[in-house]
């Protein structure tokens, strides 16, 4: 009697589906979690290396299964807020305190306090990265020279818009026993925000006035 093959159904394929999509959901977590990690003990600050290095070190080959960069950040804040108790909020405060000081100190470039010191994932490793706006990063050399104030010079290819992509000068300063990165943007950036690495939305951005409200706020409820 000849084998007879099992007819593949309609509800065993959609079970094998939902499996499959259990499975790479799980998957794409545990990249998430191991990146996360990576992240907020190793100092690595590119979302994309953290996670080729945490597929890697999990043996994860597929694609698919890389978590996006707004899994990671979830992955990265509940990674601090679980494992880094009063130590992680002492250190995110020392951080703000440290943009606080330079944000004054720098404010008629109009800075704007931005990442992982503003939306709270800092990690030990972490910049404080402001945004700072003039139409010619010479203005910041001779503002500094004639301040006394050391800084060193970087460069990042930055997205500016959906399709502007630039590399943009970058001051690195030190404030507060803290590593304060002034990225370098025309004046007319002020008024409409960068897309986001994260999840391509507007860039989050804090003025010195929302800093300072935010500082009280916690302050008050502390």
């Amino acid at each position: 009697m000849p084998h007879q093959r099992k007819a593949r159904t309609r509800s065993t394929e959609s079970f094998h589906s939902t499996r499959s999509q259990r499975r790479l959901q799980l998957i794409r977590a545990q990249v998430a979690a191991e990146a996360a990690r990576i992240i907020a003990t190793e100092g690595l600050h590119d979302f994309h290396a953290a996670k080729r290095k945490a597929s890697e070190r999990i043996g994860i080959n597929e694609r698919l299964a890389l978590p996006s960069n707004l899994e990671v950040q979830d992955a990265l804040i509940s990674y601090l807020n679980l494992y880094g108790g009063q130590q992680h909020q002492n250190n995110l405060l020392r951080l703000r305190l440290a943009a606080l000081e330079a944000m004054r100190m720098l404010r008629v470039y109009s800075p704007r306090l931005t990442g992982p010191v503003l939306d709270g994932s800092a990690g030990p490793h972490s910049r404080v990265t402001l945004h700072v706006f003039c139409d010619a990063a010479e203005t910041l050399v001779f503002d500094f020279l004639e301040r006394g104030l050391l800084f060193r010079q970087e460069q990042r290819r930055m997205r500016l818009s959906d399709k502007d992509y630039q590399l943009v000068p970058i001051f690195l300063i030190e404030v507060g026993g803290c590593t304060v990165e002034l990225l370098v943007l025309d004046s007319i950036a002020v008024r409409q925000a960068p897309p986001s690495p994260i999840d391509g939305k507007p860039l989050q951005r804090a003025s010195l006035s929302d800093l300072e409200r935010m500082l009280d706020s916690n302050s008050t409820a502390a």
